[in-house]
């Protein structure tokens, strides 16, 4: 992959109603291009219109890849991958860095009637997980909008080392300090 292909990494941090979301712009060479914060609510249903806003408040169409880390941030406020990538017109990768038998048996304990209905219906209408070795790590997979091989292409091209694509990795840190910055003292 060229060096200066850009991918936006969005990621999250909550402790209280409110997660705290982080974009970073990462080109493939690792230099950081660019910050962008937003918000959605924990429980709630709002993760994809966060995503969407942030992605339309940077405005940088040299963004060619982006990357999310899971589907389902702020307690089950799922993400519609499909609906992402429709909006955002790029490629949507979702990586994930456990093994699990999935969410809907989660969603179903955490919630009921139209509230765990909405959430399991978004869920199920998302591709399935793949497993990809990245570095002698385990990840998992999501892509839409990309085919699986050139997703894991993106996904490895992005991974300098260990097992967190770079734009994940620095979003994760940004929106951990961003929610560190907005708790109350």
């Amino acid at each position: 992959m060229k060096a200066g292909v850009r991918a936006l990494g969005i990621a999250e941090s909550y402790r209280q109603e409110t997660s705290t979301l982080a974009g970073v712009v990462v080109r493939a060479n690792r230099i950081v291009d660019d910050v962008v914060f937003g918000s959605c609510t924990v429980g709630g249903t709002d993760a994809t219109e966060a995503v969407t806003t942030l992605v339309d408040r940077l405005d940088r169409p040299d963004v060619r890849y982006l990357l999310v880390a899971g589907i389902a941030p702020a307690w089950f406020n799922v993400i519609d991958l499909h609906a992402l990538s429709d909006h955002v017109d790029r490629p949507v990768v979702a990586v994930s860095f456990e093994e699990s038998a999935g969410l809907a048996d989660a969603i179903r304990e955490a919630f009921d009637g139209v509230a765990a209905s909405r959430r399991l219906a978004t869920y199920h209408a998302q591709p399935d997980r793949r497993r990809l070795a990245v570095d002698g790590e385990a990840l998992f997979v999501r892509n839409v909008g990309i085919g699986d091989d050139a997703a894991d292409d993106v996904v490895r091209a992005f991974t300098p080392e260990g097992g967190r694509p770079e734009p994940l990795r620095l979003a994760r840190i940004a929106a951990r300090a961003g929610d560190e910055f907005r708790r109350p003292e």
